[in-house]
């Protein structure tokens, strides 16, 4: 005996336009609103994000106010930052051990 499986299609598009009204669909205006509402982040608080996110240790609140308050181009910035510092300190940490080996 065999189990059978249903495939589950997608509404067709042009079905939800006919069952969403006018009043389901959000204005521009009301988005726009929800996003000066939120206020961006502060450097420490990207900072937070960034360090936590290079260890692997961000908390699904603190992500979840990164995607919703912050700009990708902060977060990119950041990172390329923090990787250049964590780089040169290696390289150093590396330089000092070997001037002390030697």
């Amino acid at each position: 005996m065999t189990l059978g499986r249903r495939i589950i299609q997608p509404p067709h598009p042009a079905d939800w336009r006919k069952t969403m009204s006018k009043s389901d669909k959000p204005s521009s205006q009301e988005t726009h609103q929800e996003s000066d509402e939120l206020p961006s982040l502060t450097f420490l608080e990207m900072l937070g994000s960034v360090l936590s996110a290079a260890f692997g240790v961000q908390s699904q609140r603190n992500r979840e106010r990164d995607f919703s308050r912050g700009k990708a181009r902060h977060f990119i910035l950041m990172g390329i930052a923090f990787t250049a510092c964590f780089v040169l300190t290696i390289v150093l940490v590396v330089k000092l051990v070997l001037a002390q080996l030697t």
